[in-house]
């Protein structure tokens, strides 16, 4: 399991138990060593996460219990807005990570009632956007790069030149530059320790390196 899918298990499990829960017994569920767990929680706190830890029996830790999600409520005005534009930032490759956004557009209207749906279709139909699109990615690459990108782990690419040569590099993305024209990768070289840059379109095959979890 990938620490953020960890992270984010974690959050439900503390949120659907009615007590708390030792960091022995979240690090045997969730199959990391106990500093790992504490790290974890460290984190979900940070990310401001009310989570309290109360000693003795029956203590551990827990979720505040006022806490909750607040739910979105989109009107079908505003949920065609986003929608299209984000088919639009898809068709035009302004982002690399074309299934994120189709799942998170997805959301989007699953979110509206039945009316509501009607109503989010009537208004995309007159809403048309006209551009050049951008060089391609393959969709493989893509959703690698988009990985190693939020994650912030090492990703092992074959780069092609200009000249038709290939190489092979290990590199952790720093940033990345989206124009018209091509998606650019800001780049360290984990090997020489060295920027680099490299385009997208230009990437052959990507893998991110896997993380070893402690214990």
């Amino acid at each position: 399991m990938r620490r953020m899918e960890r992270l984010l298990a974690i959050a439900e499990h503390l949120r659907a138990r009615r007590t708390g829960v030792t960091a022995e017994a979240l690090a045997e569920r969730f199959g990391v060593t106990v500093r790992t767990m504490y790290r974890d929680l460290a984190s979900l706190r940070e990310a401001q996460l009310p989570i309290g830890a109360d000693r003795g029996r029956g203590g551990g830790y827990a979720l505040d219990r006022h806490y909750t999600v607040p739910p979105v409520n989109f009107t079908a005005r505003e949920a065609a807005l986003l929608v299209r534009v984000a088919q639009h930032a898809a068709r035009m490759r302004l982002v690399p990570f074309t299934d994120t956004l189709d799942a998170a557009t997805e959301k989007v209207r699953a979110a509206l009632g039945a009316s509501a749906q009607r109503e989010l279709l009537g208004h995309m139909a007159a809403l048309e956007f006209v551009g050049v699109p951008a060089l391609a990615g393959d969709g493989a690459v893509r959703r690698a790069v988009e990985t190693a990108w939020f994650e912030q782990r090492v990703l092992r690419i074959t780069y092609r030149s200009a000249e038709g040569v290939t190489s092979q590099r290990r590199v952790r993305i720093e940033k990345l530059v989206m124009d018209r024209a091509e998606t650019r990768l800001v780049c360290r070289d984990v090997d020489l320790d060295a920027p680099r840059l490299f385009l997208l379109h230009r990437i052959v095959r990507a893998a991110v390196e896997r993380v070893v979890s402690e214990g």
